[in-house]
């Protein structure tokens, strides 16, 4: 899988919107580039800034999303196929549900990492567990009623230390339940559309995959 290294800031002004890619800073409007550059990067943004056609509203909000949960393009197909075959609902709400499910993000939306990047990291280097036992895939979907914490011999690293004295500094989803002090928190239910605070159309993801 080809790795973005770029500035990610940039990925944010390309799609109009904040996708929360760089933690603390992105709630601080006065540094954000999204909120003081009204246009997309590079020599041309403000010539991309120009009315698009459908497709390309489409391939953006596509675009937008996936970016936001910081997945692959064979990955985001993949939940959307996956979404497809679910019954009952609609198919861009269960997409969007598969991918609050995947473990990096749950332990982003929990507070135990600061961006959904720097969650990944701590499940590949082994800091996270599920149920008491050592998960090291970000894309693990979790299920109502698992047990999401930090290895107790990773409470001392010091963005964890901070969480356990200060705790979480933003609001958790109602569909999680956390126990700062444990650096623990279980998923209550499954999330519904409503617990998602993305800016996502995902009806017009829908209709680009249908094209």
């Amino acid at each position: 899988m080809a790795r973005y290294t770029g500035s990610v800031c940039r990925q944010c002004r390309r799609e109009g919107a904040k996708l929360f890619l760089k933690g603390d800073r992105c709630y601080k409007d006065e540094k954000c580039p999204v909120v003081k550059r009204h246009t997309p990067p590079g020599q041309h943004g403000q010539a991309r800034a120009r009315k698009m056609s459908e497709y390309g509203t489409q391939l953006r909000e596509k675009q937008k999303c996936r970016r936001a949960y910081g997945v692959s393009e064979s990955q985001f197909r993949k939940y959307y196929d996956m979404a497809t075959n679910m019954r009952g609902g609609l198919t861009g709400e269960h997409m969007l549900v598969l991918l609050e499910r995947r473990l990096d993000n749950v332990v982003y939306r929990l507070g135990f990492g600061a961006s959904r990047a720097q969650a990944r990291q701590w499940i590949t280097h082994g800091h996270i567990l599920v149920d008491g036992k050592k998960v090291d895939i970000p894309s693990f979907l979790v299920k109502a009623g698992q047990k999401i914490s930090v290895r107790n011999g990773s409470f001392d690293v010091e963005y964890f230390k901070t969480l356990r004295e200060e705790g979480a500094d933003k609001p958790i989803p109602k569909w999680l339940e956390l126990e700062a002090a444990n650096l623990s928190g279980t998923v209550a239910a499954m999330p519904q559309r409503d617990d998602i605070d993305l800016t996502i159309e995902e009806h017009l993801i829908v209709e680009f995959y249908s094209r």
